[in-house]
């Protein structure tokens, strides 16, 4: 850790809390490659995202996805701290070193970054490096998750559990706002009972479920009394792929026309989105040697390009900039 990349850090942080709070205006933008599995391609995505973010600043604070686990429905590769080489090998020390040292990169450029918490265990050895994080739809159910959420540092994003119930992330925002008491590692890996204060900045992620979405007016004004009626802040995350594009990636900018055209309307519930992105579109399967990949292609998940991406965030910035008369 450097001091400048500490305040990269502790100002994402922050911001990420303020926004929550409604004490900062701009939209929180997640967005970033579905999983990071070249280091040096990722770089260059953080360069291009970093130069955009001076533009739209204004309007959107931007952050960059930068998720090294991926929770799979039956099996499949794992992620980057699991399997670095993409080749079975599972050296895990080596995946970590990785992540770590792409972390301290990008967070030199002073843009910050976020990531999905699935181990209980990588978290100590990476999240002081980052700003804001997730649990995924199949782990939000998790009492482990639930607990550890209670404990981390920074804001947690809460998705909706894969069918679409919403109940499961609202209990979650619940459990994790209070303190708990559970076995774990303590900064020295030696094994200890953790004692958390609670996570006053959980918020849920709407992503859509059993191939519906639900970012439309409707659900998201249902979203709100769900959280009112729970004593939950009326602040949510529209995550604009998964099943709220139809998992088809080119899709996720018309999520996007929609939120942006709800907070030209007055919702101000919407406080961010997620997306997926990567340098170049569409995905590729994993292959155990990176020089038989396409260069800045997903092997999880399709994302858009970064010309598409580009193009659709400076399009919303301009609408949102030039307010609700704006027809776009």
């Amino acid at each position: 850790m450097t001091e400048s990349v500490n305040e990269t850090v502790l100002e994402g942080r922050r911001t990420v809390e303020a926004i929550l709070r409604g004490d900062d205006p701009r939209m929180l933008v997640i967005v970033g490659p579905c999983s990071i599995h070249d280091p040096n391609g990722a770089l260059e995505y953080a360069q291009r995202l970093r130069a955009l973010s001076d533009d739209v600043d204004d309007q959107f604070y931007l952050i960059m996805r930068t998720y090294f686990e991926k929770p799979r429905t039956t099996i499949g590769w794992k992620g980057l701290v699991n399997d670095p080489n993409l080749d079975g090998s599972y050296d895990i020390a080596k995946g970590l070193q990785i992540a770590r040292r792409l972390l301290l990169s990008i967070g030199e450029m002073g843009l910050p970054t976020a990531t999905e918490v699935l181990d209980p265990i990588v978290p100590q050895y990476v999240t002081d490096l980052v700003s804001w994080v997730s649990i995924g739809a199949r782990t939000t159910e998790s009492q482990t998750h639930r607990e550890m959420a209670s404990g981390l540092s920074m804001p947690v994003g809460f998705k909706n559990s894969t069918d679409g119930n919403l109940q499961i992330a609202l209990d979650a925002m619940q459990s994790a706002r209070h303190s708990h008491h559970f076995l774990g590692i303590d900064a020295d890996g030696h094994s200890c009972i953790v004692a958390t204060r609670g996570n006053a900045y959980g918020h849920i992620i709407l992503r859509g479920g059993k191939g519906r979405p639900n970012y439309d007016p409707v659900s998201i004004a249902q979203t709100e009394d769900y959280l009112r009626e729970a004593g939950l802040p009326p602040r949510l995350l529209v995550d604009c792929s998964h099943d709220n594009s139809g998992k088809q990636y080119l899709l996720q900018r018309h999520v996007l026309r929609s939120v942006i055209q709800q907070r030209l309307d007055g919702t101000r519930s919407i406080v961010g989105i997620l997306l997926e992105s990567n340098i170049h579109e569409g995905n590729q399967p994993p292959a155990p040697n990176i020089e038989d990949l396409q260069y800045g292609v997903s092997v999880t998940d399709g994302c858009m390009s970064w010309e598409m991406t580009e193009h659709v965030l400076r399009y919303a910035h301009r609408a949102l900039a030039a307010g609700p008369r704006e027809s776009w």
